[in-house]
């Protein structure tokens, strides 16, 4: 049995190591010693005084795993041969001289809110290291990024968490519905709070929303804690928070009463499950968002930063069996035209505008900043197999929401999109214009836990992107076959069950 002592100790010798190793028997609700005695960071916030600094309360980024090909996107090249520029063929936006790939027909009638970025550039064809790159604005220094190591560079979302968190939810970065995973099956750098901590670390939610009444397995206790047991864990936890109240020179204790109260929150915190009942949203609204694993993620992302989350990332999800397949997610190496018309294209183009509708329709939309990136674009020619390979030279990006100033496309590639041929953008820039947009500043820091002052970032923020009005007044009437949406959960079903 644990004991609580009347009169609190300020030895940090008086807390005996066997009392503290009972305290980490509390980790049967995932509350391990390690992650409670984790350490945060401190930093600091600066203000840049460019433009639009600090319009946006929180983001919501959209991580096209795989790397979309910006022919069948953003970019189309209808003047580039065949063999480059493919079967399909480019649409009018709503915006006069913006036209984008047939396969985009609802993303081109709000193209008025867009910024796109159509010569994003890594030079980097591999996923993980590409990847860690666009996912925390500095290149991979290490040995091997399919692996996760202390050492990495931090998550954008993680930094966001440390130095400007949450004001009234449990978590400030949201990552869901599952993790950033390589075939066969590696977990890759990139997607953790790195040499931050673990408290910069994402909050988890391993989900699959496109089912009508869903549950957050990070949400459900143990199958042998009851309601009662819970309520009297917590009791416990009171009994602990009263005796080191008056334990100031502790910081290890310190630290754990942090923790553990932040773990405590997200279990029994009402807001933080209302955040995903989902079953609270109108039927008509979740079709709009498209049943699937990927769109309903996507209506998930818009009700958590409506709950305040800071930062919630949107892992485009996989599909059963693909962790062996050599076109698993957007990685089209094979029967691209059959991926991108039939699979792809269409939940994005029906998830991301609803998602901008939706934000738009509910004044959100002014105060929260889009971002649909992924790790790299598609080889401009196709290969034998029909399918395009991994180009990190040039790709697109899409921004919206919160200071973007709409209506625009920045950048260009060549006349076969293959290399940027202006407005060349790197991920650090990218990375600059989150935080700067966030009130954080791109020259802010932090320090690591050797109290280590680092940069948060080496980029510019992208301030020809910034404004509080669409870049122009001018709209046409976007072209493009509107098709009914269809239902997308048979794609990220078993199809053997």
């Amino acid at each position: 049995m644990l004991t609580i002592h009347q009169t609190a100790r300020t030895n940090r010798s008086a807390v005996k190591r066997r009392e503290w190793l009972r305290i980490g028997g509390l980790n049967c609700l995932g509350l391990s010693l390690p992650t409670l005695l984790a350490k945060e960071a401190p930093g600091n916030i600066q203000d840049d005084g460019g433009p639009m600094f600090g319009k946006a309360k929180n983001v919501i980024y959209l991580y096209l795993a795989g790397g979309p090909p910006q022919h069948e996107t953003f970019d189309p090249k209808p003047n580039a041969p065949e063999a480059i520029r493919g079967v399909f063929n480019p649409i009018h936006t709503n915006v006069p001289g913006i036209q984008f790939c047939e396969l985009l027909p609802r993303t081109a009638r709000i193209a008025d809110k867009l910024a796109i970025c159509r010569a994003m550039s890594t030079n980097d064809n591999t996923h993980s290291t590409s990847g860690y790159w666009v996912l925390t604005g500095f290149p991979y220094q290490g040995t091997n990024a399919r692996a996760i190591h202390p050492t990495d560079w931090p998550n954008i979302g993680s930094v966001v968490k440390a130095l400007k968190p949450s004001d009234d939810i449990p978590f400030s970065f949201a990552w869901l519905p599952e993790r950033r995973v390589a075939n066969p099956g590696v977990l890759v750098s990139g997607q953790t709070g790195g040499f931050l901590g673990t408290h910069a670390n994402p909050d988890q939610f391993t989900c699959d929303p496109q089912n009508e009444d869903f549950q957050v397995k990070e949400f459900r206790l143990p199958d042998d804690v009851s309601p009662l047991r819970l309520t009297g864990k917590t009791s416990l936890l009171h009994q602990i928070d009263n005796h080191f109240r008056d334990i100031e020179k502790v910081s290890a204790i310190r630290d754990f009463n942090r923790q553990q109260r932040e773990a405590f929150r997200i279990l029994t915190s009402g807001k933080a499950r209302d955040a995903f009942s989902l079953n609270q949203e109108p039927r008509a609204l979740r079709e709009r968002y498209g049943w699937g694993k990927w769109g309903q993620s996507v209506l998930l992302s818009r009700r958590l930063i409506e709950s305040g989350v800071r930062f919630v990332h949107v892992q485009w999800p996989r599909e059963p069996g693909d962790l062996s397949s050599n076109r698993p997610l957007w990685d089209t190496h094979s029967d691209n035209n059959n991926r991108v018309k039939n699979i792809l294209c269409p939940q994005f183009d029906v998830g991301f505008t609803a998602l901008i509708e939706d934000l738009d329709e509910r004044g959100l939309l002014d105060e929260t900043l889009v971002v649909a990136v992924a790790e790299f674009g598609r080889t401009p020619k196709f290969n034998a197999a029909g399918g395009r390979d991994h180009w990190g030279p040039v790709f697109s990006c899409a921004l919206a929401g919160a200071g973007i100033s709409g209506g625009q496309v920045y950048g260009s590639s060549d006349a076969n999109g293959a290399y940027p041929h202006s407005g060349r953008v790197l991920p650090q820039e990218l990375a600059a214009t989150i935080f700067h947009l966030l009130g954080i500043g791109h020259n802010a820091s932090f320090q690591d836990l050797a109290n280590r002052p680092h940069p948060i970032c080496n980029g510019q923020p992208l301030y020809h992107l910034l404004g509080s009005s669409p870049a122009t007044s001018l709209r046409r009437v976007a072209t493009g076959k509107v098709d009914p949406i269809p239902d997308f959960r048979p794609i990220h079903r078993d199809r053997t069950s």
